[in-house]
């Protein structure tokens, strides 16, 4: 006989996952001009603090991103490495935060790791694709070596991640309130 108690919380987490995935790549395409490209504003971004509770959102997260990317101008490159990207975000912000009681501080981890880290490699994937000229519906407009083409693609998302993340944070903090988001 199968455990009924563990089969309810599996199909919990799975209907959490596609709930969470689904929430990404909707708020992702409603906004969708602005969610891509090297100046952007993602407001689903502000989901990704949901990792510091717990793991499964790591799961739901990279879905959604790869959901969401598979419009994006840059293909390919931004279904591997956008997602990619979130996955190892996420999962440094659960590591960092899972011992963690307070959620502001959960919260201000996961800004820190995702401002920092994840949008460095955004600015790594930006360079990479626009250097072998898969620059889709956007250019580059940036020049000069790697470093500064880095360098510029990183100044140009962090606002946005920026904002994003304070808007997330806030609506992640009060829903952490009512609703236990590590269960």
């Amino acid at each position: 006989m199968v455990n009924e108690k563990k089969t309810t919380g599996q199909g919990r987490n799975v209907a959490l996952v596609a709930v969470v995935a689904a929430l990404y790549a909707a708020i992702t395409l409603m906004i969708a001009p602005f969610s891509f490209g090297p100046v952007q504003l993602r407001l689903s971004e502000g989901l990704n603090h949901l990792a510091a509770w717990n793991k499964r959102y790591i799961v739901a997260l990279g879905l959604g991103v790869l959901l969401a990317n598979l419009v994006s101008p840059l293909g390919w490159i931004d279904w591997v490495f956008g997602t990619l990207g979130t996955v190892i975000m996420t999962t440094i912000t659960y590591f960092l935060t899972r011992n963690m009681k307070n959620a502001l501080a959960k919260i201000i981890t996961s800004t820190v790791v995702v401002a920092t880290i994840g949008m460095a490699i955004l600015a790594g994937e930006f360079v990479f694709a626009f250097n072998i000229g898969a620059s889709g519906a956007f250019s580059s407009g940036s020049h000069g070596g790697i470093f500064a083409q880095w360098l510029a693609y990183y100044i140009s998302v962090v606002p946005g991640e920026l904002f994003s993340l304070i808007v997330g944070g806030v609506i992640i903090y009060i829903l952490n309130k009512t609703i236990d988001l590590s269960k």
